[in-house]
């Protein structure tokens, strides 16, 4: 995995390079600050929830739109042909602009940072809550991020890459919300694969393995089929 680090480090540089990594942090902090601000001034309360509530809606927009030209535009510019050539693992370039992607997602999450001082400074701050809502936030953004990638390794076409990410994930938010129109066994099943269910728990302060174990495995199953997209390309 020696050059999972270069790939990582130069598609960092494509992000901040470029408005992509300016206008992602913007956008998320602009929305989730609107909540936060109308929650705080006409609520009246003052407290992270509301964060923790929005940005898995967030991220399940942001994520496919992150990470839908990381493959698609090598694709279509045709050097995804010329790194598969190369002593490069297809795992390796896959972790590595994974791994760029969650740095990018991380720094969103970082500059959220405030909201949690102004928060301290007018109520008490639960930590068990407050740890695992960003731990949460961290790990199910890192699963829509891999559901994206594995979006951005079927196409040649951002836009396509974009929905097909988009779709998938969507899928994966809703599994828990149509448990009343489905019979019990096949509701435990839903359930379990849903996304969100796991960072509710998570969010609760409950750091339970079962839910960080969920997470890991959605990210190695969606970066194996990325993988094994790429690898389909040289037969």
């Amino acid at each position: 995995m020696n050059n999972v680090l270069p790939i990582m480090r130069k598609e960092l540089k494509t992000y901040f390079n470029s408005p992509i990594a300016y206008v992602v942090i913007g956008v998320f902090l602009l929305i989730s600050g609107w909540f936060m601000s109308t929650n705080l001034f006409l609520a009246g309360t003052a407290d992270l929830r509301v964060l923790f509530q929005i940005a898995p809606l967030i991220f399940m927009f942001f994520a496919p739109a992150i990470t839908m030209r990381l493959i698609s535009e090598e694709r279509k510019s045709g050097t995804i042909e010329w790194l598969v050539t190369m002593p490069i693992r297809d795992s390796e370039i896959i972790v590595g602009k994974f791994l760029a992607a969650v740095v990018l997602l991380a720094t969103a999450l970082a500059f959220t940072a405030p909201f949690g001082i102004v928060i301290s400074f007018l109520g008490d701050i639960d930590e068990g809550p407050f740890i695992g809502g960003y731990l949460g936030l961290l790990l199910m953004g890192a699963a829509y991020l891999s559901i994206g990638l594995l979006g951005s390794s079927l196409t040649e076409n951002q836009v396509v890459a974009f929905i097909v990410g988009l779709a998938i994930s969507f899928l994966f938010f809703m599994f828990d919300k149509v448990l009343m129109y489905v019979p019990p066994v096949m509701g435990s099943v839903l359930q379990y694969l849903a996304i969100d269910y796991h960072f509710e728990n998570i969010g609760r302060g409950v750091i339970d393995t079962r839910n960080i174990l969920y997470y890991l495995s959605l990210i190695v199953v969606m970066l194996g089929a990325s993988v094994a997209v790429l690898e389909g390309r040289k037969r």
